[in-house]
């Protein structure tokens, strides 16, 4: 197992995404914090830190289940703490958590302008921070941010400008931390979906059954963040990373298994022409 005794660091990962990224990093050996504010279920999401927690350990890898809203600076020391307690030290940082709100000027309210700030931004520039200490005692050490590639095309401000900008300046964190973390052998990259991926908030915001449907398994994001953490951390590095184009350097071609609906039409992700 290639990642046998390393811990990552996984923001947001109750389900979805995250949670796929910290089954498939957790089958190869890894460590697994798994951070969020779900302790109690909400039927219309589904999953908490502590069932993700149970899910990796079911299959025979370690996790600890830690509540943490990212907003709040001494939660994110504390869950720090926490990891290093149980298992010595940070390998691996994925900053998956993220707030969406898809509305223009008029119809975005101060607190949800402020939800994706606070989150998406501050959150994530707060957590890496504080990481990045500890990172630099890591093995091979990566950050993944799931932010996508900067397109100004103004297209993408035009109907949602608060949200963009909010995923923007995760990627913009992504490349500088590239940059300004090199010299650590640290490195930092954005990874973005080619197309929709099935989570909670394409079934309940943007889409529902039928955006689904045309979408994929999170699973492909977790192969693409694997991938991603395996090259080397002195210069696979400040990058915006679509899952498509890394699973071709890494020779997969074949993307039907993460299909919703084998076969089916599928629908390209949020920034992409």
């Amino acid at each position: 197992m290639k990642l046998q005794g390393k811990t990552v660091f996984i923001t947001g990962a109750s389900r979805g995404i995250g949670k796929a990224i910290a089954l498939r990093l957790a089958k190869e050996g890894a460590n697994i914090a798994v951070l969020g504010k779900s302790v109690e279920e909400n039927p219309k999401l589904g999953g908490t830190i502590n069932s993700a927690a149970s899910e990796i350990e079911a299959t025979g890898g370690k996790a600890i289940a830690i509540p943490c809203d990212i907003r709040d600076e001494e939660q994110i020391i504390n869950a720090i703490n926490k990891t290093i307690e149980a298992f010595g030290g940070i390998d691996i940082l994925i900053n998956n958590a993220s707030a969406i709100s898809l509305t223009n000027t008029e119809n975005t309210e101060s607190k949800r302008f402020d939800l994706m700030h606070d989150i998406n931004v501050r959150g994530t520039f707060l957590v890496t921070k504080h990481c990045i200490p500890h990172l630099k005692k890591g093995n091979n050490p990566h950050i993944i941010t799931l932010s996508p590639p900067l397109n100004m095309n103004p297209m993408w401000f035009k109907d949602n400008v608060a949200y963009t900008i909010a995923k923007y300046n995760m990627s913009m964190m992504a490349v500088g931390w590239g940059a300004e973390l090199k010299k650590y052998k640290i490195a930092s990259n954005a990874l973005w979906p080619a197309t929709t991926i099935a989570t909670a908030a394409v079934q309940n915001l943007l889409g529902g059954d039928v955006l689904m449907a045309m979408s994929r398994k999170p699973e492909i994001v977790a192969d693409a963040a694997y991938y991603i953490i395996n090259q080397p951390s002195e210069s696979y590095t400040g990058q915006t990373l679509i899952d498509e184009e890394v699973l071709h350097a890494a020779g997969i071609t074949n993307f039907d298994d993460y299909a919703m609906t084998p076969g089916g039409k599928l629908q390209k992700d949020l920034f992409l022409d």
